[in-house]
């Protein structure tokens, strides 16, 4: 199946990717990890949550750690243009038979909750309560610097599918990955912010989220963070890279948080605001679509991600392997 044509004039019009929660066991450990260690900064913190931003954020939060028995990953969050999109986007998840219920959430305006065709928790919302800005604040920077929220990634048991449903929204493929034998994808790249992906997914057992990445100035950041994180106690939690993508062409490092969650910390992506712009195929046997240079992704990399509350996984339809490290 060849990628769908942008639908240019979706029915309500998404801005980008804003937030997601994580459930976590252990606040303080949490604390250490993206607060002392990657280096984003608390805007609110209660007995059982702790709000995060980066360094060029305004809104008042993009990571939202929230105290648990079980770690999971809660609703990812999107913003909108305006309020009239949030009506329109109730009317389209309803006509598609899926929930959709508009709740109470701190430091949001009215927000409305529904789930992709697959079961992933979504939430959406206008406005968010601004903070003043702080990207000047240069004794801030600490840990990997991050700049700000850049994408999510699902594993999909239907890729082909979650592409069509995200597109019928708006989101367009830059790049993406097929299966020559079957001519199904194994993985799709979408955008609404103009840069490579605000949302992508992944073939394998699902839903469940691969990873949060995180956009930082430079790859030195990344050596800079491999230092700290290897002579602070962290060396564990390093899962894969520094390396290339060749999707993307991205700089990247993959990091687990105390509780599993897997962080990519991300920069060098490419501008995708053409409307006509081609997308970038990559056939599944290519070693450098995963990795342009740099050691090939552990087998954890592909079976492992954080389960969505109240969502069970189901198995990929597609069987296909990609390469994976010895």
């Amino acid at each position: 199946m060849s990628v769908p044509k942008p639908n240019l004039y979706p029915p309500f019009n998404i801005v980008r990717l804003s937030h997601v929660e994580l459930s976590v066991t252990d606040l303080a450990k949490s604390r250490a990890f993206y607060v002392d260690t990657l280096g984003l900064q608390v805007t609110a913190e209660t007995a059982d949550a702790i709000y995060l931003r980066a360094m060029e954020e305004r809104g008042h939060h993009c990571l939202v750690l929230r105290l648990a028995k079980t770690a999971e990953a809660g609703h990812l969050g999107f913003k909108l243009y305006d309020t009239p999109d949030l009506a329109k986007a109730e009317a389209h998840f309803r006509a598609k038979g899926l929930p959709a219920e508009y709740v109470d959430v701190p430091h949001q305006s009215k927000t409305l909750r529904t789930r992709d065709l697959h079961g992933v928790p979504l939430e959406f919302y206008v406005a968010m309560e601004k903070l003043p800005a702080i990207h000047q604040q240069y004794e801030l920077y600490r840990g990997v610097k991050p700049l700000r929220i850049d994408h999510f990634n699902c594993f999909s048991p239907d890729v082909d599918a979650s592409v069509a449903f995200y597109n019928d929204i708006g989101f367009r493929v830059t790049e993406y990955t097929e299966d020559e034998d079957s001519k199904k994808l194994w993985a799709a790249w979408m955008h609404r912010k103009g840069g490579v992906h605000d949302m992508a997914f992944t073939n394998g057992r699902g839903p469940r989220l691969h990873h949060v990445a995180f956009w930082v100035p430079t790859p030195l950041n990344i050596i800079d963070l491999l230092d700290l994180m290897a002579t602070t106690g962290w060396l564990k939690n390093i899962e894969r890279g520094p390396g290339r993508h060749g999707i993307s062409n991205a700089f990247f490092l993959y990091i687990r948080d105390p509780d599993g969650h897997r962080i990519e910390i991300y920069c060098s992506d490419y501008l995708t605001v053409d409307p006509d712009l081609d997308p970038i195929k990559w056939d599944l046997k290519d070693p450098q679509r995963q990795t342009l240079w740099g050691a090939p992704a552990p087998k954890s990399w592909f079976e492992e991600g954080s389960h969505f509350a109240g969502v069970v996984p189901r198995d990929a339809a597609l069987k296909a392997q990609p390469i994976v490290a010895p």
